[in-house]
């Protein structure tokens, strides 16, 4: 398969991985009604960890397991996206809104861009500057029309996005000798126990019956979303850089707009629209369309 052919692979799996991910942050304020944000997280990680081990199961990729590098670096995945990016997300929308958090979250396109290519020196060309630039610009849009002032929710994402750029960097190394399922499994199961604490340390307990009335999305979260989305979006980052990547995902904020508009009755307002524009110009300038 030529270069042309992986990079456009790539880009396929970010699209079909935005287009689940735009649905994350509704469905996780539905798990809300019945269990915190603590639980659920516990919960969806669980039912994705499960859904991994499947996955390898079937594939007969539990021999990659014995490579000792992938725990050292799966240590390092968990700690920074599986425990420390998720904690803050799940902990952020119970204060404020799936919009801004998907807003809030386009910060990554910088973040990833000071790790990837001024600490690593990766490949950017002005183009794709220009339209990671513009991208970001769309969600200034929104923040400068619809944004009255920073929430404790807001801040917690805020500070999420600066630890996503370091899981994201071991997780492309440790892409070049195991599997995205090997990958996400470890990183799955080596969250649990610290999600599990924090569950105890900041939640009620869950009975029975709020667990039943969560289970639809928690399943949702954990197997569609926090399963194989993230499995497109490591095979993604396996062949383009995730500055690209992460500017890529960055239409996912008017996507989640529009679901939580559908299913949350939260009606998208004009200036989120607008937004739209540099954000499809920054798309076509990262895909080398213009």
């Amino acid at each position: 398969m030529t270069q042309v052919s992986e990079k456009r692979k790539g880009e396929g799996l970010i699209f079909t991985s935005g287009l689940l991910w735009a649905f994350f942050p509704v469905i996780t304020v539905l798990t809300y009604r019945s269990i915190g944000s603590a639980a659920s997280l516990l919960w969806s990680d669980i039912f994705a960890t499960i859904f991994f081990a499947v996955l390898m199961l079937y594939q007969r990729k539990w021999m990659e397991l014995k490579n000792a590098l992938l725990w050292k670096y799966g240590i390092w995945i968990a700690f920074f996206n599986g425990v420390m990016y998720y904690s803050l997300i799940y902990i952020g929308l119970e204060f404020t809104s799936p919009g801004n958090v998907a807003i809030i979250a386009m910060l990554e396109v910088f973040t990833n861009f000071l790790v990837f290519n001024v600490y690593k020196k990766e490949s950017f060309s002005a183009e794709h500057t220009i339209g990671a630039i513009l991208m970001v610009a769309g969600a200034g849009v929104v923040l400068a029309r619809d944004f009255s002032g920073l929430n404790i929710g807001d801040i917690f994402v805020l500070v999420a996005v600066f630890f996503s750029p370091w899981g994201n960097m071991f997780q492309q190394k440790a892409r070049n000798f195991v599997s995205s399922e090997s990958i996400m499994f470890v990183r799955s199961l080596l969250s649990i126990p610290a999600l599990a604490i924090l569950a105890y340390a900041l939640g009620p307990h869950t009975s029975l019956d709020d667990f039943r009335a969560s289970l639809p999305f928690l399943l949702i979260n954990g197997i569609l979303l926090l399963g194989l989305s993230k499995i497109f979006w490591i095979e993604a980052i396996h062949r383009i850089s995730v500055t690209k990547a992460s500017a890529l995902s960055s239409i996912n904020p008017l996507l989640t707009l529009m679901i939580a508009w559908v299913i949350l009755s939260q009606v998208p307002s004009l200036w989120q629209l607008v937004s739209l524009v540099p954000l499809i110009i920054g798309i076509l300038l990262l895909t080398d369309n213009l």
